[in-house]
């Protein structure tokens, strides 16, 4: 018996060389991180156990315990500091994730500079470009800094050398991928090494109560790339998006351990740099003297900040025998059961047979189900080719039913829509409080809500010369 325990104790084991995985046999893939060739045998290590230790501090009621040593520091960024509750936190570590060419290097280097002072120095660390590439940035935008220091590494080591050397209230490390530790196996950007570095900046941080920046990089999916335990480390998870069409970025807040995460950041990325918007509604609407067909305003919720956007719409005789579906910023699912909904429920029987393009204006993406009503009401409007009323927006969800249903925020919304002078609203039944000076229309269905096409007619197939002829 006891032969046997000794044999199973000295039984080999196998190991992942890039993520850690261990199992009893060899296999040729990992399961863990799906790499290949990097399952190797090494020896099953000794039972060890922990002994208690001196304590590092002692513990205190948690109403004794000194809070202001986690007061945030404003980055000078408003927009910035709005999604991450007040600002940096001394020793907080921040992970900025987005597509490559978003704006995300330009934004923290404008925020190390804002950031640099007398008594707070920044040291910003570049691994993807070098510090004369960086300079330029830097001059273009106007971020320079006697207090904003530079420097090129890649390697672990050098860069923790560089904070005892610095010793800078805030770290931004662009990006986390490109640094290595000689101490682990593995290539740069690889889940050990991300791991490994992640985890000796975050000790750092925490010791030094100094706040830090990691740049992320992300998958072609949009999600974080590298191992999901780099999210569970840092404390802020910030999402850098935005169509590299569009002038519009927004930083949302996914992970936020002193703060809430439903704030939006905007900003406009211009030649000169990236500035925050406080009022971005004007980016998503196209000002007119007279009311287009198919048009129709709605106000989405970013986070908690309303938004005013425009959803366009065109209908064309198709020329093929499957006409098109064509959207943009627009989810075509939710398009498509428009479709049906006003087919169906509305009695627009000819949008079947027709090419349809669906759109939103400044490159916004409106995903809530509220936006449905303005949707519809586009559709509609280009179907039947008669506009809506001037100063109108349109707030609510369409159910396959045809019932148009309650959303949340409804009196932000129209507060937002009243601020920017919209007179007449479309909206689901018991909106609450009324800003003043806004008619308001509560529609229960799709039936209710195509009454306020002016003369509005069936979307019939374009009659021909001599029906035309016969209709005089």
């Amino acid at each position: 018996m006891a032969a046997r325990t000794k044999s199973a104790k000295e039984r080999p084991s196998y190991r992942c060389t890039e993520c850690g995985w261990q199992t009893a046999k060899w296999l040729g893939r990992c399961p863990e991180c799906q790499a290949w060739g990097t399952v190797e045998e090494y020896g099953a290590p000794a039972v060890r156990t922990t002994a208690p230790g001196r304590v590092t501090s002692s513990a205190l009621p948690i109403a004794q315990v000194d809070g202001k040593q986690a007061t945030a520091r404003p980055t000078g960024v408003p927009e910035l500091d709005r999604v991450l509750g007040g600002g940096l936190v001394p020793g907080a570590v921040v992970l900025v994730a987005g597509e490559p060419g978003v704006g995300k290097s330009t934004l923290l280097l404008d925020v190390a500079a804002k950031a640099a002072s007398d008594e707070h120095r920044t040291l910003y660390v570049t691994g993807e470009e070098s510090a004369s590439q960086v300079r330029l940035r830097a001059d273009r935008i106007d971020a320079l800094s006697d207090h904003l220091y530079l420097t090129a590494e890649t390697d672990l080591s050098a860069v923790l050398g560089h904070l005892d050397a610095v010793k800078p209230s805030l770290l931004v490390l662009d990006s986390v991928q490109t640094v290595a530790s000689p101490e682990i196996d593995g290539a740069p950007g690889g889940m050990a090494q991300v791991r490994e570095v992640a985890g000796a900046l975050i000790r750092a941080s925490k010791e030094r109560g100094m706040s830090t920046l990691l740049v992320g990089h992300v998958t072609k999916d949009g999600a974080i790339a590298g191992p999901r335990l780099l999210e569970h480390l840092v404390d802020v998870v910030l999402h850098f998006e935005g169509d590299r069409h569009a002038r519009l970025r927004l930083v949302r807040g996914v992970k936020n351990r002193y703060g809430t995460t439903d704030e939006v950041g905007c900003f406009e990325l211009h030649d000169e740099g990236i500035t925050g918007l406080a009022d971005p509604s004007g980016l998503f609407l196209t000002r007119r003297a007279e009311p287009v067909p198919g048009t129709c305003l709605t106000v989405t919720l970013e986070g908690r900040r309303p938004l005013v956007a425009e959803v366009q719409a065109l209908t064309v005789d198709s020329q093929i025998p499957s006409p098109r579906r064509t959207t943009s910023g627009l989810e075509t699912s939710r398009v498509s059961m428009m479709l049906a909904v006003l087919e169906q429920r509305g009695r627009i029987t000819a949008l079947g047979k027709r090419d349809i393009y669906s759109a939103t204006v400044g490159g916004v993406k409106l995903s809530e189900p509220a936006a449905d009503l303005a949707v519809a009401l586009a559709l509609a409007s280009a179907a039947s080719d008669t506009p809506l009323p001037k100063n109108l927006v349109a707030i609510g969800e369409v159910g396959l039913a045809g019932e148009v249903r309650r959303v949340t925020g409804v009196q932000r919304r129209l507060a937002e829509a009243a601020r920017l002078g919209f007179t007449h609203a479309l909206v689901p039944a018991d909106p609450g409080k009324v800003p003043p000076g806004m008619e308001v229309v509560e529609v229960a269905d799709m039936g209710d809500a195509l009454r306020v096409l002016p003369r509005r007619r069936r979307a019939q197939s374009p009659a021909s010369p001599q029906e035309a002829e016969e209709r005089r």
